[in-house]
Order: structure tokens, then sequence, then C-alpha cells
């Protein structure tokens, strides 16, 4: 049986390589299929068919989406959705609408804290993907505000500094029911560092299809206890590296090593199956 790595990421939204670069890599780790989930988009996926194709890795539709739950931002991994449903892709166009309002909204607050920067820099350093965090603060190292990635977050721009900016991303309701009824599955991603259990309980009630139990910031103890709450609650299972690019993760060594069984992603196609007829 092949591995698998159900969450990748582009320079569609906030990963460091092409789609075509990235499958190179993946091929040379010796894995058999992987989904591109770039953040509220498909582009990177889109890009990258052809060359999976030529590869001999099976790429199936992704996307890591953020929805809103409880007046904060939550993270989902959808898949095998139908890439040409109508109504799937004005979601996306929706999502990446939402994006830029959000991130205007970032440059007038990090503005207010006496900082020189504007939506123009951030859009040029995400080489016209969707825009994000990391674009942002790739912009602050640049002009010297501070030294790293993770400086910039833990002074301008974590969840908890950013926690007043409105957005106007999908409700976690409306982002289940359209993927759903375009055939797609969808995961709750990274649960272990973000959602404590009664959290992560309340989420799963939305009807969500699986959750994320293999990730780099999941120890073994953490994996098993999600493993053991998805059979519990008869829910798929996924995983991945959650890989972005060299210097953009600490997750990015995982590679070809944070994978799944082939098992898995027949069970995600059964039910995506199951949702087309």
């Amino acid at each position: 049986m092949g591995k698998a790595d159900l969450h990748t990421h582009t320079s569609a939204s906030d990963g460091a390589l092409h789609a075509t670069e990235l499958l190179k890599k993946i091929k040379e780790k010796g894995l058999k299929t992987v989904a591109i989930t770039d953040h509220d988009t498909i582009k990177g996926y889109l890009e990258g068919k052809e060359m999976a194709a030529e590869l001999g890795i099976e790429l199936i539709p992704g996307v890591e989406m953020t929805a809103l739950w409880n007046n904060r931002e939550v993270h989902l991994l959808a898949y095998m959705f139908d890439e040409n449903n109508e109504d799937f892709l004005m979601l996306l166009r929706r999502q990446k609408r939402a994006r830029i309002l959000r991130m205007g909204a970032i440059v007038e607050y990090l503005k207010s804290t006496g900082i020189d920067i504007d939506l123009d820099e951030i859009r040029a350093e995400s080489g016209h993907g969707n825009v994000g965090r990391p674009h942002a603060a790739a912009v602050l190292i640049k002009k010297g505000y501070v030294g790293g990635v993770s400086e910039a977050f833990i002074r301008y721009l974590s969840s908890e500094k950013l926690k007043d900016i409105k957005t106007e991303y999908a409700s976690i309701e409306e982002v289940i029911k359209i993927t759903q009824l375009a055939a797609g599955v969808i995961s709750l991603a990274h649960p272990g560092p973000i959602y404590s259990r009664k959290e992560i309980e309340a989420l799963l009630e939305k009807g969500l299809d699986g959750i994320e139990c293999i990730h780099p910031s999941h120890n073994f103890n953490v994996q098993r206890t999600f493993k053991k709450l998805a059979e519990s609650k008869n829910l798929l299972i996924t995983g991945g590296s959650d890989y972005h690019g060299t210097g953009k993760s600490d997750y990015d060594p995982y590679l070809g090593i944070v994978t799944i069984g082939e098992k898995y992603i027949a069970s995600l196609k059964r039910l995506s199956e199951r949702r087309k007829n």
C-alpha cells in the first residue's frame, strides 16, 4: 500500500513552491497520493493536475477552508468535491474576497501601531495567490520591523492581537453544507494545538465527516486519542504534513514522513461517491 499526504500548500496561498515544484518533491519522497490544500483556493490543485498525471501521482481535489464558528476562525479540510460545482466555486470566490478585506483591516491595524505598510505590498508578496498573514509577516521582515516569522506573529499577527477584526468568511454550517452538496468530504484541520475536547465535540456536531488525526503538531498519544474519537463516532481519519516549503513552516521536515495509508483515501472516495448519487 502506498503512502498519502492530504495536507500540503503551494504558492497559490502561503506555500513557497509552485504546484509543479511541490509535486516533483512529492515524487522524490515516494508518495503515491497527495492533496494540495491551499487556503480558500483550488488554484494550486488545478495548476498541478497535469504534472501529477505525468509523474504518476494521484492528486485528489483539496482545499483548506476558513470558516467562522463562535466568532472565531476555524480551518476545515475539504476533499473529493466536484471542482466544477458552481455553488462551491462561488463560495471560494467569496472566501477570496473575505481574505482581501480581512488583510485590509490588518493593514489598518498595523498602521495604527506606527508601521509603514500597505495592502499592495502584501499582495505583491503573495505573488497573486490568496493573501494571508505569512505574506504580511514577510513584508514586516523585509522592512526590518521583525527578525523572523515567529516574531512577526508574536508581536503583530497572532489571533489574540487581531481578535477584534471582523471577517466575512462563510459560517462553518455553510462551508460544510456547500462542500457536501458538491460531493465533497470535510475534515477538522489540526485540532490538537487549537481546541479543547469540549470544543472539538461541539465542532463535530456541526456535521463534519472526519478529523485530521495525523499532523506534525500531534504526538503519538494525541494521534491515538483522535483516532479513537473518530472511530467512536464513525468519522473518517485524515492526515498529512502541512508542508509549506523551506523556511515557511516548522512542519516542512515532515513531508514524506507524516503520512496516512491508502485505506483512508478509499474511505474518502466511498463517501464522496455516495454523495454523487
